[in-house]
């Protein structure tokens, strides 16, 4: 357990928090939210030992082992795996599996592992930072923005990794898909002071919403009560037989608690400008091809066609190729064959996260804005600043000391200035806070246009996709769906991943043997909740198939009924209408035969693991 007593941590004249306290039970999981510069690194940071606050203290129990992931490289070895290796406890030396297991779950190949770890991108160099403290298996492990750089399967991975991880974790994420999924209970710095609650972030922001109306309402009837009372004092204070009551009055106007007015804070709110479309296709993509090796493209043939109000998601593992896709359909790529073609009236807006080398760090964030579009005056110009959370003389900050969350906003703001009605946007909610992020959801749910986007974020895809493209096993794919159901078709094929670091088949039996009647009970309970999660989406698919194949057959015979009536009274016209029905039934019952099919041989798959693991426990709590 660690406890936190009456933090206060500045950085000159900016409180980032003060008289925080707090504490972490045995297995909570615990979300930290909080807006972009308002303290939760340096939290994670003094709790990690690497700062110290201002005052107060933090309380952590002897021989207690914290795991911080840094964003920092700094390698030794000479290959992956030998640096992975670096992690294993010493008792644990001889493991390797572990490590072999856990690279694999964040995306590495097998080739990745007999790599130097300085040929690595910086993505899959902090996964190899963070599969190192995996393994050490710490005591509580902190994260920070641990789903930055991974691709979704691995997000995928992690998150089921999390869920199962036996001890404390501490977590710093935009997605809040991704940490709803995880967290046990939520922290958030807000207006300096800090406060945990069981439960998501849904949670988390409707009681500060409460406690915010609370506060102002309040806040005014306090105020309207001081005014009534000044204006007696004022009144009747030269009235003797008053006198008493005026004494009264201002006795309780000493004691009135003065609430000051809650401080508005700054939020992103805008809105992209559409250009109205009448047309019934925006682009089409024919034969697009491109790679560098002749004979094993990058991107093969992809053939695509782009209605005026399509949410096109763009999806796979990091390096399949979908931010080059992107830059294909932009045009800022050459294809090597193939074509992506746009209607006259077709407008394009661009987002790309590197698109931040092309500001100039010699202007202001006003001047950039300003300069973007010629139809933009220096008022508009602000306005949008504004809107970019760079109001007053934020504005006239330089691009060149901006963070790199700042960038983004600047890019954003630049995308703002044109009216367009195709939306490219590639991995947009990289270093926005969880706010920025649902302003950005909100604003791309309100665009009139349509949208393409590359993201890693599930909640974004769950939101906004309508059509999928599907970087998959070096094939490119069209989804005519939302995500929920390429889930539901095993779209990833990950089924029940298999997560715990100690599940080694050779000793399974060994550690569960360990293991009482109650956790043998709390184990089958979460069996039961995560094949719920797995298989009841996939199971009122194949009900829904049952019930409407019957319904389908019942109008065949119907049919089938009809056309024989027809035949005997040499009714032609009955008879080729009928048959044109029953053809027409056949094939959805042929299609509808063929899913479920494929559906129910991937529930038998993907139900056995869970049957494996409950008939595991049955026999240990037997035993």
């Amino acid at each position: 357990m660690i406890n936190a007593d009456n933090l206060t941590k500045s950085f000159g004249a900016t409180v980032l928090f003060e008289n925080a306290s707090f504490k972490f039970n045995r297995r909570e999981r615990v979300g930290l939210v909080g807006r972009n510069g308002h303290g939760k690194t340096t939290l994670f940071r003094i709790i990690a030992g690497l700062d110290a606050p201002d005052s107060g203290k933090i309380s952590i129990p002897k021989n207690y082992r914290i795991g911080y992931v840094r964003q920092t490289i700094a390698f030794t070895e000479k290959t992956v795996v030998a640096e992975g290796r670096k992690g294993l406890p010493i008792d644990d030396e001889s493991q390797y599996w572990k490590v072999d297991k856990i690279l694999a779950g964040l995306g590495f190949s097998d080739d990745d592992l007999r790599r130097n770890p300085a040929e690595l991108s910086g993505g899959f160099q902090v996964r190899l930072n963070l599969t190192k403290e995996l393994l050490a298996e710490p005591d509580m492990l902190l994260l920070d923005e641990p789903t930055n750089y991974l691709d979704i399967t691995s997000i995928r991975w992690i998150k089921q990794f999390l869920i199962t991880w036996p001890h404390e974790v501490f977590i710093i994420t935009h997605d809040r898909g991704f940490m709803d999924g995880i967290v046990t209970h939520v922290m958030g710095i807000h207006r300096r002071r800090v406060r945990k609650i069981t439960g998501d972030t849904e949670k988390y922001y409707m009681q500060i919403a409460l406690e915010e109306e609370i506060h102002e309402k309040t806040r005014t009837n306090e105020e309207k009560r001081r005014r009534e009372i000044e204006e007696f004092v004022t009144r009747f204070r030269a009235k003797a037989r008053l006198a008493g009551m005026v004494q009264s009055r201002i006795k309780t106007l000493s004691k009135l608690e003065k609430r000051d007015k809650l401080e508005k804070i700054k939020s992103l709110d805008f809105s992209f400008r559409n250009k109205p479309f009448a047309g019934k296709i925006l682009g089409t993509v024919t034969g697009l091809t491109y790679g560098y090796e002749a004979d094993k493209p990058l991107i093969p043939s992809v053939n695509l066609t782009i209605a005026p109000k399509d949410r096109i998601c763009v999806i796979g593992r990091n390096g399949a190729g979908k931010t080059t896709f992107l830059k294909l359909l932009g045009g800022i790529l050459t294809p090597n064959a193939g074509s992506a073609t746009y209607h006259p009236e077709a407008s394009i807006g661009y987002f790309e996260q590197t698109n931040v080398s092309s500001l100039d760090n010699s202007r202001t964030i006003e001047e950039e804005i300003l300069y973007s579009s010629p139809d933009i005056d220096r008022q508009i110009a602000r306005n949008i600043c504004g809107a970019m959370m760079f109001e007053g003389d934020a504005a006239l900050k330089k691009i060149g000391v901006l963070s790199g969350g700042e960038k983004s906003r600047v890019m954003l703001g630049k995308l703002l200035c044109q009216p367009i009605n195709l939306l490219i946007l590639d991995e947009p909610s990289n270093h926005f806070d969880m706010e920025s992020c649902d302003a950005l959801l909100a604003a791309i749910d309100d665009f009139d246009g349509a949208v393409i986007m590359v993201t890693h974020n599930e909640l974004f895809l769950h939101a906004i996709a309508e059509r999928l493209i599907v970087f998959q096993n070096h094939e490119v794919s069209v989804f005519e769906g939302d995500y929920q159901r390429f889930l539901d078709m095993d779209g990833w094929g990950d089924g029940v991943l298999d997560i715990s670091v100690s599940a080694h088949p050779a000793d399974a039996g060994g550690k569960l043997a360990k293991i009482n009647k109650k956790e043998i009970r709390r184990l089958r309970s979460a069996v039961i909740r995560e094949r719920g999660n797995a298989l009841n989406s996939l199971e009122k698919r194949i009900g829904e198939l049952e019930s409407r194949i019957d319904i389908q057959e019942r109008q065949l015979k119907d049919l089938q009924t009809q056309i024989q009536t027809a035949s005997e009274n040499n009714d032609g016209k009955l008879i080729t209408r009928v048959s044109r029905q029953i053809h027409e039934c056949q094939n959805l019952i042929d299609l509808d035969f063929a899913e479920f099919e494929t559906l129910s041989e991937t529930l038998e798959s993907r139900r056995l693991p869970f049957d494996q693991r409950m008939q595991e426990l049955d026999a240990l709590e037997s035993a």
